[in-house]
């Protein structure tokens, strides 16, 4: 029998889901402009105590939602049963229960697996007041548990990007004195990070995102490796153990073997790794080859794999996810998540 921590991995890997004809959605679709599910109308669907955010379309996809007569969902995936009961989660402002907002999308670095800046439309996001107004309306209507703030880093650099999600906490803590605020920016000193805290973030994500200095070089070529390095070790000091997170993704051509030496490196730290697959389409396809050639297929069993190995080493450090209260390690809909996922796994 297959468990529900492999049917999510099976979600997370594959395709979209297609929606019954003439269906109405329940809940707002989500049109994501960062994050893996990037420039896609997307949903997130709850089963077996699991969040997972998945791309719709009205025509072809991997998987099939389907309503019974008498009420109530279900998945098939390729017209065979996959999932017996499945519900839509609302979203509300990118993910499930926190309003989670891209202050900017535009960047001026250029890592090959970040759809955002390649994204057509609105490239300016919401004003710091409108972000304010609507996370209280959020939480006003239908309840919010955290705040989280990212972005990209504009022409303007890094310094000016700072200060923008410093205007923005302070805003949002005016409003929301009593909910956390998790940013994700990409910083330069230890002072920034400082400045970050002291206008009122509770947790940041400062992103290592390749397991390796030699991939890392190729994948974020205007960025530099110990910069980020030092910095996670100063943003634990200033936030506090399990306060701060950082990206890692995998599927670049990495073995299992640096994907744990990078993992033990960031636990050793204090820092808890957000470990995620590789996602490709069509914003990054041809960046990702043109850094490290044609991407290799992240397999189910990898996934797993990986996830345990990340909740192996997140007890030997004495860490878990379940600290974090803000951003990726709370929402889970787009990776295993150790201590929330794999608490379903045997």
């Amino acid at each position: 029998m297959t468990s529900p921590v492999e049917k999510k991995s099976a979600l997370l890997l594959g395709g979209a889901v297609r929606l019954p004809e003439k269906f109405e959605m329940p809940v707002r679709v989500s049109h994501s402009i960062a994050g893996p599910g990037a420039g896609m109308d997307s949903a997130a669907f709850r089963f077996g105590g699991m969040r997972v955010k998945k791309a719709l379309v009205r025509d072809g996809g991997e998987f099939e939602l389907h309503v019974r007569d008498g009420g109530g969902m279900y998945l098939t995936r390729g017209g065979e049963p996959f999932i017996d009961e499945i519900e839509f989660e609302p979203v509300v402002y990118h993910c499930p229960r926190q309003a989670f907002f891209t202050l900017d999308p535009r960047c001026c670095y250029s890592c090959a697996f970040c759809a955002s800046p390649r994204l057509k439309g609105d490239k300016t996001g919401f004003s710091d007041e409108e972000i304010a107004r609507r996370s209280l309306e959020a939480y006003e209507t239908v309840g919010i548990d955290a705040v989280s703030l990212t972005s990209g880093v504009t022409e303007s650099g890094v310094e000016a990007t700072v200060w923008r999600f410093v205007s923005c906490i302070r805003k949002v803590r005016e409003v929301l004195p009593g909910v956390p605020i998790g940013v994700e920016p990409y910083v330069e000193t230890r002072e920034q990070v400082r400045r970050l805290k002291d206008a009122g973030a509770d947790e940041i994500k400062l992103n290592i995102q390749a397991a390796t200095e030699d991939i890392f070089e190729r994948v974020c070529p205007d960025l530099d490796r110990d910069t980020v390095l030092y910095r996670l070790k100063d943003a634990v000091e200033i936030f506090g153990r399990g306060r701060v997170s950082s990206n890692l993704i995998f599927g670049f051509g990495e073995s299992d073997d640096d994907i744990g030496e990078c993992m033990e490196m960031l636990c050793s730290m204090g820092v808890i790794p957000t470990v995620r697959s590789l996602r490709t389409g069509p914003y990054n396809s041809a960046g990702l080859r043109a850094a490290i050639g044609e991407p290799e297929e992240v397999t189910s069993d990898r996934l797993l794999k990986v996830a345990e190995m990340q909740k192996r080493i997140l007890q030997r450090h004495g860490m878990d996810a379940l600290c974090s209260r803000t951003m990726c390690l709370e929402c889970t809909c787009c990776d295993i998540v150790p201590f929330r996922d794999l608490r379903f796994s045997s």
